[in-house]
């Protein structure tokens, strides 16, 4: 498989690129910055170079043409301001998306957080957030065209990967290891029978391929 994943630096995005690699996969990351490269190369993907506040739908589609998955891993980070919140967690998400659908990729998996929505209340930054993030969620379920997965993991840590989790519509608050999302993730890419599906992740007590066998087709 090719897949693609936007936000091809991020802690989870780097992860995700050296599972793939190293099961035979043909990564690809979209990243912003030139000196990224190296970093993805290391990893065992193709760095491309495109920054998502910017492109345009075309430009966006023209990377994804012949892929057979797209992964939307990519945010604003940690000290990012509200409007950063708007312009990559909601409108870069929603520009991959749309270029998903142009270039003609049905596989699309959305790296969300648990707690988004579009009518969350508050003021502040994280609060933001969730409602970008909810934004984006919504944008995506309604597009026919994509067979989407959203993927809402709990509070993420550096901690090293289990490979044991909980994956259900419901999970209820906790932690997860980046290395057990990079995880799931791998699995979730090629298996489309969890299209139609938002998911929380937490750490747990089930094997990733066997919690993502307990979901598909539900």
């Amino acid at each position: 498989m090719r897949i693609v994943i936007a936000g091809g630096h991020g802690q989870i995005a780097l992860r995700l690129e050296r599972l793939l690699a190293a099961r035979g996969d043909e990564a690809a990351g979209i990243i912003r910055k030139p000196e990224q490269a190296d970093d993805l190369r290391q990893a065992g993907a193709e760095p491309v170079v495109l920054d998502l506040e910017s492109a345009s739908v075309d430009e966006v589609a023209e990377r994804l043409r012949g892929a057979d998955a797209a992964v939307f891993a990519a945010g604003a980070g940690p000290g990012s301001g509200a409007t950063r919140k708007d312009t990559v967690d909601k409108a870069a998400a929603v520009l991959f998306a749309d270029a998903a659908v142009k270039a003609g990729v049905r596989r699309f998996v959305v790296v969300s957080s648990m707690g988004a929505d579009p009518r969350h209340q508050g003021d502040e930054i994280f609060d933001v957030y969730l409602r970008a993030k909810g934004e984006a969620d919504a944008y995506v379920r309604g597009l026919d065209a994509l067979d989407w997965t959203i993927l809402r993991p709990g509070r993420l840590t550096d901690d090293a990967g289990t490979g044991l989790v909980r994956l259900e519509a419901r999970t209820g608050r906790g932690p997860i290891p980046r290395d057990d999302v990079a995880a799931v993730l791998a699995e979730l890419v090629d298996t489309s029978a969890t299209a139609g599906l938002t998911l929380e992740l937490i750490s747990g007590s089930a094997p990733v391929s066997v919690a993502v066998k307990s979901v598909a087709g539900n």
